[in-house]
């Protein structure tokens, strides 16, 4: 069973370092090119490696990859409690390794990724939008899993297109987080602490709401 267990924790891992790579890899080369990739660019990155990671482990860890939706699966019951500080733990070591391989690859970016509020956007409304952005976010992928794993088609597609639309439309004004671990990694590689309080609280917020609504609908 312990074995069975770490291999759920890698995979965890591994799946949570090459979404974070990829996307915060996106932003890094977007910042130090000017712009070659683009806006556009960096939602989709953040769409299809995340569509990519749950079909490669899906079945292994349930694809979780995020603390915010670890939390929401334990609260729906779908997922126990005393394995959530080790997939906390993984998701966290694997996006820190991604940052950290992205600042030995580019020491000249300033961010790698980091998200804060646009200027003149109020960290209250930051809040709000993230809290948002991950209800959402939540709320399909509780209605597309099977019980505490997000698997198949059906659970690739829908969450890999909600984040890709959610990237697309909040990015500018948030950076479109909702993951504590996708932020804190390069909030604390780049130095870019100030708004990372929200950033950590928001998404799993709106992830408790998410599963107060779907429980609300299903019974």
């Amino acid at each position: 069973m312990k074995n069975y267990v770490s291999k759920k924790g890698f995979a965890e891992l591994l799946g949570t370092f090459t979404m974070v790579f990829c996307g915060c890899g996106a932003m890094t080369v977007n910042e130090i090119t000017g712009g070659a990739i683009t806006h556009v660019g960096v939602a989709i990155t953040w769409g299809l490696v995340v569509m990519a990671m749950i079909y490669a482990f899906g079945e292994i860890s349930g694809a979780h990859f995020n603390p915010a939706v670890t939390i929401g699966f334990a609260i729906a019951k779908k997922f126990s409690w005393k394995k959530v500080p080790e997939y906390i733990a993984f998701q966290t070591i694997g996006a820190f390794l991604a940052i950290l391989v992205l600042w030995v690859l580019f020491p000249e970016s300033e961010s790698f990724g980091h998200t804060y509020p646009a200027e003149g956007f109020a960290p209250y409304k930051a809040f709000i939008f993230e809290f948002f952005l991950t209800f959402f976010l939540m709320l399909v992928i509780i209605n597309v899993s099977t019980g505490s794993k997000e698997i198949g088609t059906m659970a690739a597609v829908a969450v890999g297109a909600v984040i890709l639309l959610e990237a697309m439309f909040a990015g500018p004004m948030t950076k479109a987080s909702m993951n504590p671990v996708r932020s804190l990694a390069p909030a604390v590689i780049s130095g870019n602490l100030e708004h990372l309080w929200l950033y950590l609280t928001a998404p799993i917020a709106g992830a408790i709401f998410a599963i107060i609504c779907h429980k609300l609908i299903k019974d």
